[in-house]
């Protein structure tokens, strides 16, 4: 009987874990809406959920989040200089580097829906 208990706990923590992993999606994806609030909100969620990660699955897709996340910071505070001298290819660097966010993103939720885990970097 305890056997069952665990089970079902595990499978409910898991289905949890998915709607807060779709949850961060949703706020990434939505943050060109809010100024990248919703990003550092999900970014949040993602570091304080990482220990309690139950596998290589949701592992590979709450890296996929922070290392786009972190990503796109480096990409946007390299261009910026741009801006101070030239606005419009700042704006057009700065669009490219959003779209690629965008591009992340869609692409980590649809293979999450999917089941499918993100590749992991070589080391």
């Amino acid at each position: 009987m305890n056997e069952i208990v665990t089970a079902e706990t595990g499978s409910q923590e898991r289905e949890t874990l998915r709607l807060v992993t779709h949850v961060m999606y949703a706020l990434h994806t939505a943050s060109w809406f809010s100024a990248g609030i919703f990003s550092v909100i999900a970014m949040i969620i993602n570091y304080v959920k990482r220990p309690d990660l139950p596998d290589e699955f949701f592992r590979s897709h709450f890296r996929w989040q922070a290392r786009s996340f972190w990503f796109t910071l480096l990409w946007l505070l390299l261009t910026s200089p741009l801006f101070l001298l030239f606005v419009i290819p700042g704006i057009g660097a700065w669009t490219l580097v959003g779209f690629w966010y965008l591009y992340r993103f869609v692409r980590g939720w649809w293979s999450f829906s999917e089941g499918r885990p993100m590749p992991v970097p070589a080391d």
